[in-house]
C-alpha cells in the first residue's frame, strides 16, 4: 500500500472520451449487476455498514464525465450514473485512478485525503464506514467481473490486464497481479 507523497495520475483521456457518448442507463445497470454479485459474494461488506447500509453514496471520478450514485442496501444495491452533479449522504471525490486503487488497497485513503487527492463531503462516518467495508472486504474488481463472467472468466483475465497495461488504472488487487 502506498502511502509516502506520489502524484496520481489521471484516467487517460482517450478512457474519458471513449464513455461520454456511452448509455447511462446501459452503464448503471451493468454497474448494479456488479453490485449485486459483489453482494452476493461478499454479504459481510455490506453488513460492516451498520447503519449506513442505507445511504446514499456519490462517487465522483472527477477525470470521467459523470458520477455514481451508490446505493448498497444489501437486499437491493443499485447504482445510477449521472453527467450532473448530485447529492448523497456522503460523497467521494477524486481522479478514478485514486478511487480504484483506494478499492483495491494499492494506496491509503488517509494519505489520498491528506494530500487532497481525495476529497470527503457530507457524512464523513459513512464514507469511513463504506471505506472500511471496501477494506476488510478486499475486493479485487477484476475478480468480481470475472466471477460474473462464467466461461469467458479466461479471456476477460487477459482483456483486464491489457486495459491495466494501457490505461495504468489499478483494475486487479496488487496482489492478484494489479498494479497502481
Amino acid at each position: 500500500m502506498q502511502s509516502a507523497p506520489f502524484e496520481i495520475e489521471k484516467a487517460p483521456p482517450l478512457v474519458a472520451f471513449a464513455l461520454r457518448p456511452l448509455p447511462l442507463p446501459l452503464l448503471s445497470k451493468a454497474l448494479t449487476a456488479l453490485t449485486r454479485s459483489v453482494a452476493g459474494r461478499h454479504p459481510s461488506m455490506f453488513r460492516r455498514l451498520g447503519p449506513f447500509a442505507s445511504a446514499r453514496f456519490v462517487l465522483d471520478p472527477t477525470d470521467l464525465p459523470f458520477v455514481i450514485c451508490l446505493s448498497p442496501d444489501a437486499t437491493n444495491p443499485h447504482v445510477i450514473l449521472h453527467r450532473s452533479p448530485q447529492h448523497g449522504d456522503a460523497k467521494i471525490a477524486g481522479p478514478l485512478a485514486a478511487l480504484l486503487g483506494l478499492v483495491h488497497g494499492a494506496f491509503d485513503g488517509d494519505a489520498l485525503f491528506f494530500s487532497r487527492d481525495l476529497v470527503i463531503e457530507g457524512n464523513t462516518e459513512a464514507a469511513l464506514a463504506l471505506r472500511n467495508a471496501i477494506d476488510d472486504a478486499e475486493l479485487d474488481i477484476g475478480a468480481e467481473l470475472q466471477a460474473m463472467s462464467g466461461p469467458f472468466a479466461g479471456p476477460l483475465r487477459r482483456a483486464i490486464i491489457l486495459a491495466q497495461a494501457l490505461t495504468g488504472l489499478c483494475l486487479k488487487r496488487p496482489e492478484n497481479g494489479g498494479y497502481c
